[in-house]
């Protein structure tokens, strides 16, 4: 069994994918200096959390002996090192939940890293991404919700499940015990761009040099193409339920892999409210009161002004190009597929043996 467990939490919108990716990408290097990556794929520690979370609690059905999870705890198993897991949809679990990993690793050191970053960029961050997630919440109504606290609120309660850190923090601190939580703060803008992997290695106990951090990163989205996601959202999404397809073409394929790259001609989302430096500034003091181990500075979680646009600002016609691209976008896409699929067929023999239609 590893003698040491480290999970990434999270939170949130907090260089996640970024970190992910340099781990990911890097398995063989930290296996050299003692760290294992757990699974040959990220997507494996993916289907873990998500199986851990819905399996194996109070109330739920049991966790399958040669599932996901025991995967990745059989994969740790064999190592005597450190192993690492990282995803952040293990941040707001709770504390059944985290007694639930504990038990899975009777015989191992556990610890936690939650990577924190401030809530003037984090706010912005959470709303674009809700818009590949399917919802239909205009920014207005997002902040006004995220504000309010409002408990009725899918909105506010989605937002401080990942994004109230003194909560997150005080509930991990207290299962795992003493000194078994790490408070990582992303840099703020302007800060040299390996500064965040400098951290996160520290707590890793490994050398940060020499890595490739030219990796995939989940960049935002821009406003402009937030709007049109919203609007079809709103045709697509009912009752807040997805349609099936939708995390494949709309999410990853339209979003993710596609207008992302539009980003640039796109003004950026802006936010500068006196309401966001109070909450910031509390949860500064909250978590500085509770005298986590922190790696970087809680400083870095006061919040700045951040410049930009209110979408109130962002015209029809940015809207229009914006919808225009992603239209071009899944055309060249469908044809892409469509090519591959007929020639995939006459490659099997069960195709027309001549052109038929155009390729």
């Amino acid at each position: 069994m590893a003698r040491r467990l480290v999970l990434h939490i999270g939170s949130m919108k907090s260089g996640t994918s970024f970190v992910q990716n340099v781990l990911g990408h890097h398995r063989e290097r930290l296996a050299e200096s003692g760290v294992l990556f757990a699974g040959s794929r990220w997507r494996e520690q993916v289907k873990a959390v998500r199986e851990l979370i819905e399996r194996g609690g109070p109330g739920q059905r049991p966790m399958p002996v040669d599932g996901s999870w025991a995967a990745v705890v059989e994969d740790a198993s064999r190592w005597e090192g450190t192993a690492v897991v990282s995803m952040e949809f293990l941040g707001p679990r709770s504390e059944a939940k985290i007694e639930q990993i504990l038990a899975a690793f009777p015989d191992t050191t556990v610890e936690a890293v939650m990577t924190c970053r401030d809530l003037s960029r984090n706010i912005p961050a959470m709303w674009l991404e809700s818009m590949q997630n399917g919802s239909s919440a205009t920014w207005p109504d997002f902040l006004a919700a995220v504000r309010d606290r409002d408990r009725d609120s899918p909105i506010a309660r989605n937002f401080w499940r990942h994004q109230d850190l003194p909560v997150i923090a005080e509930r991990w601190a207290r299962v795992l015990g003493e000194g078994r939580l790490t408070l990582v703060t992303v840099p703020p803008s302007g800060a040299p761009h390996d500064l965040l992997w400098r951290r996160f290695a520290e707590v890793l106990g490994v050398d940060p040099s020499g890595y490739d951090l030219e990796v995939r990163s989940n960049r935002s989205i821009g406003p402009a193409t937030a709007m049109v996601l919203r609007r079809l959202n709103e045709k697509m999404v009912v009752d807040g339920a997805v349609p099936q397809g939708y995390d494949r073409f709309v999410k990853h394929s339209l979003a993710k892999r596609g207008l992302v790259a539009r980003t640039p001609l796109e003004p950026r989302l802006g936010l500068d409210e006196e309401w966001v430096r109070e909450e910031a500034h509390a949860q500064v003091e909250r978590l500085a009161g509770a005298g986590h181990r922190v790696v970087g500075d809680l400083e870095d979680l006061r919040p700045v002004r951040v410049p930009g646009v209110h979408t109130d600002e962002i015209s029809a016609e940015d809207q229009l190009a914006a919808a225009v691209d992603g239209l071009e976008l899944l055309v060249r896409e469908w044809g892409q597929s469509e090519r591959k699929q007929r020639r995939a067929a006459r490659r099997q023999g069960s195709g027309p043996a001549g052109r038929g239609e155009e390729d």
